[in-house]
């Protein structure tokens, strides 16, 4: 099969799927990827299922832009591997960045595109990505990726981003160990940096906690996942009051409010 009939057959059961999820939000729930449903409940699918989940269309849109125009760039094994190695190891990061925060959520396709993108770079260091030379696209975005990772301005999965892209980058040299020798310097410009941030990570987390130049701690910079979470959190807590509520004094004894609140949930 060729991979141009593989990236089109992916890109019509990721645009399923996540428009399931848009119109199911239990669906969405069940194969989100989350700290906690990984880390403590060994949930170990989310960290393929996640990949065919979107938030929105323009962030499902974007995505599969991106899979379209690299999809043909790479041999279908290669593709295969990289795709699925790569999504799944952009959720591995996500993991280890925010390890510590078990509410923390996440869905997207962006760390295996990533790695499609990085693979094909590392492959072809010529090839022009967003009127930029490969080599200088990948260097300017994992400066902006490791960037993103440190600020937490926004609400993108920079961590997936940067854990996809270097796992593609990495997989290729080893799929095509020619390249490695034809195009060191683009690879190393480009995963050196991103070896070297993510080995800080893992043996000095706390430099993504501390006041620097890119974050600052007095300052609440909290994401949509975050926000989203939070609210999440605080709905469950509630129905988890007026449950204890029913089981020590009865049905009856909940006021309208918190019976049309118990109604609303059993409907999600």
């Amino acid at each position: 099969m060729r991979t141009e009939v593989i990236s089109f057959l992916l890109i019509v059961l990721t645009v399923l799927v996540s428009y399931r999820g848009f119109q199911d939000h239990f669906f969405f729930e069940k194969y989100e990827f989350g700290v906690d449903k990984v880390k403590l409940y060994r949930d170990f699918k989310r960290l393929i299922t996640s990949g065919f989940l979107h938030v929105n269309w323009m962030h499902l849109i974007f995505n599969m832009i991106g899979l379209f125009f690299f999809g043909g760039s790479l041999g279908p094994l290669d593709f295969v591997l990289i795709y699925f190695a790569s999504m799944v190891g952009g959720n591995l990061l996500t993991l280890l960045v925010y390890k510590n925060q078990g509410d923390y959520s996440s869905v997207g396709a962006s760390g295996a595109v990533n790695g499609i993108i990085f693979a094909t770079i590392a492959l072809e260091p010529g090839i022009r990505v967003m009127f930029m030379p490969g080599w200088l696209f990948g260097l300017v975005y994992i400066g902006f990726t490791i960037w993103g990772v440190r600020s937490k301005r926004d609400n993108i999965g920079h961590e997936a981003h940067l854990g996809g892209a270097i796992i593609g980058m990495l997989l290729a040299c080893a799929l095509h160990p020619a390249a490695l020798v034809q195009n060191y310097i683009t690879i190393l410009i480009i995963a050196i940096p991103t070896i070297a941030f993510i080995y800080l990570i893992i043996t000095r987390p706390h430099i993504l906690l501390v006041d620097n130049l890119f974050y600052n701690k007095h300052v609440d910079h909290y994401s949509i996942d975050h926000k989203y979470n939070e609210s999440k959190y605080s709905q469950q807590q509630e129905i988890d009051r007026i449950l204890d509520k029913i089981s020590k004094r009865g049905i009856n004894s909940l006021s309208q409010k918190e019976k049309q609140m118990l109604k609303d949930y059993s409907k999600k």
